[in-house]
């Protein structure tokens, strides 16, 4: 699995943090491979200009990747805020973060959306006393959200058990000190990203 994300990664030529730690270190695969993969992947010194196609393309793709989505269900948050009677980008954005396996991750109680997922797959997730096993769950404002104790007995889980310093944690999300509990207290907004996304092209993508 590490080498498929680590191929994604090289493949966009930008890092998308997939790995977390392993990402800001000098194991990262665009450090130490800072090319795309294949067999003729060191080769190519010399890009092409990208075409208008293939420059939406590989936006929606960071914006798949990042989330750990498939197409299917990228097209339908894409349809769904261009009905909205909000901003797109806005609405767009309150889908992907307002996921209930990205929340997790928002909250610092998983090291990755990825981690994220098994642990609501697995039934380790009670949101507002119920356990929920739906990753594309949408949390709202007032939901409270807790990792079972027998999470603990999850290798990756049991140390340390939260994965972001407080100050790390997301504006609209609310953590209880010294325990894997987390609250909504606000809409998603749009913050500072280590990853830059345009959503406007994901929407130009699906809108062709």
């Amino acid at each position: 699995m590490y080498k498929i994300l680590e191929k994604k990664e090289r493949r966009l030529g930008e890092k998308l943090f997939l790995k977390q730690d392993r990402c800001f270190g000098p194991k990262c695969a665009t450090v130490r491979r800072a090319y795309a993969p294949g067999v003729h992947g060191r080769k190519r010194r010399r890009r092409r200009e990208m075409s208008e196609y293939g420059t939406l393309l590989r936006e929606k793709q960071k914006v798949r990747f990042l989330y750990g989505l498939d197409d299917k269900e990228l097209k339908e948050y894409a349809r769904e805020a261009s009905f909205s009677k909000n901003a797109f980008s806005a609405h767009f954005f309150q889908l992907l973060e307002q996921r209930l396996d990205n929340t997790l991750f928002r909250l610092g109680l998983a090291p990755s959306r990825r981690c994220a997922r098994q642990l609501v797959s697995h039934g380790h997730v009670v949101v507002n006393t119920r356990t929920l096993t739906i990753p594309s769950y949408q949390v709202r404002v007032g939901d409270v959200i807790q990792v079972k104790d027998r999470a603990k007995t999850i290798c990756w889980y049991a140390n340390p058990p939260h994965f972001l310093k407080e100050q790390d944690i997301a504006s609209w999300l609310t953590r209880e000190k010294g325990a894997a509990i987390g609250k909504i207290i606000a809409q998603a907004i749009e913050e500072k990203s280590d990853v830059p996304l345009d959503f406007t092209k994901v929407r130009e993508f699906y809108a062709r």
